[in-house]
Order: C-alpha cells, then sequence, then structure tokens
C-alpha cells in the first residue's frame, strides 16, 4: 500500500513537473481519438482522425471546446487545400451558434471573396497585416486573447494586433467549411 502510495505520488509530480516544464500547454489533440470530455462535434462535418491528424474532407462544421476560455492562448497546426475555408473561432458566446456574429473568427481562407479579412485576419474586425497563403502546406496558427488584446500569428509572423470587448469569454472552435483541413497539435495556456 505505501509503496502504491509512493508511486502515484512520485508520478503526480513528474506530471506536474512536465506541465510546468511545458508553460501551461495543455494538449487538446495530438493524434488518438477526438475527445469527447473535450470536444463536441456541431454541424454536418465528417471529422476523422489519420495518424496524429484531424481530418475534414466533405462538409461544414466544427469542433467545439466544452470548456470556457477567458484570458488564454491557442496554438496549433494547420493544413488546408488552396480553396479551404477554416479558422478557429474564439471566445464563443453561444457553443451552439458558432459564427462571426457570435465569436472572433480567426480566418484561414486564402481564396475569401472579399480579401480584407483572408487568412490571418479576424473577420469583421481586423485584416491581416501580412499576406500569407497557407494552402498545401503547414502552418502554425497562434492567437492570443488577453482582456480587450487579439494577436494573431501566423507562422511566426504577427498579422492582427487588435482591441476588442465584444467577446471576453467562451469556448473556441475549429472550422471546416469547404476544401481539405487537417489539424494537428491543438494546444491552449489559460494565462494569469
Amino acid at each position: 500500500m505505501k509503496r502504491t502510495l509512493a508511486t502515484t505520488c512520485a508520478l503526480l509530480l513528474l506530471a506536474g513537473a512536465t506541465m510546468a516544464a511545458q508553460g501551461g500547454w495543455v494538449t487538446l489533440f495530438n493524434g488518438g481519438s477526438v475527445n469527447e470530455k473535450v470536444w463536441t462535434p456541431a454541424g454536418m462535418v465528417n471529422w476523422k482522425v489519420i495518424g496524429n491528424e484531424l481530418w475534414a474532407t466533405n462538409g461544414a462544421g466544427f469542433l467545439v471546446t466544452k470548456q470556457s476560455y477567458g484570458d488564454h492562448e491557442i496554438r496549433a497546426d494547420i493544413w488546408v487545400s488552396p480553396d479551404a475555408n477554416s479558422g478557429i473561432f474564439v471566445r464563443c458566446m453561444d457553443a451552439n451558434k458558432v459564427g462571426a456574429a457570435t465569436c472572433y473568427e480567426v480566418n484561414v481562407y486564402d481564396t475569401r471573396p472579399d480579401q480584407t479579412y483572408r487568412t490571418g485576419g479576424i473577420v469583421d474586425l481586423a485584416k491581416p497585416a501580412a499576406m500569407i497563403d497557407s494552402g498545401n502546406k503547414w502552418n502554425t496558427l497562434q492567437i492570443t486573447a488577453r482582456g480587450p488584446r487579439l494577436i494573431v500569428r501566423m507562422n511566426g509572423i504577427e498579422t492582427v494586433n487588435v482591441e476588442d470587448k465584444k467577446f471576453a469569454r467562451g469556448p473556441f472552435a475549429l472550422q471546416a467549411g469547404v476544401g481539405v483541413v487537417r489539424f494537428r497539435n491543438v494546444q491552449v495556456r489559460e494565462l494569469k
């Protein structure tokens, strides 16, 4: 019994040290299955796991986190076909109605008809400061939401740095709208 307790305590300490070493990042998806305790599917999209990647090739919809976030950072690798409409919606006010009217929509959509809020922009709020084409390659998207400040980085390049107070807290959602969309290494950390 004492040995089991000692082993359990050692494992918990090791897990805590690993978490601290990773700077508080929590991995929500990096292969395996889509954890139903973390994500809720919405819409009619064919999410499937292939290797360590989350794929969508048909339909439109979202994977919405069950947890709500205020001040936080998200980082994820995303691969899209050149025609894809994807992105990450943050601080969603209504998890059942994900959209630009209820969340901040960080866009990954190179061929958006109105290029104002194309890849790297936040729809209806901030156009991207840099023109980045995301099709047919892996891209790293990092989103920081701290108070009213929203910062978007794509492949290390800051594309948006803006303040807005419309949405303060809510879950975030991975989007598959059109084309082939693949996510991997989806992580979040809450900011103090």
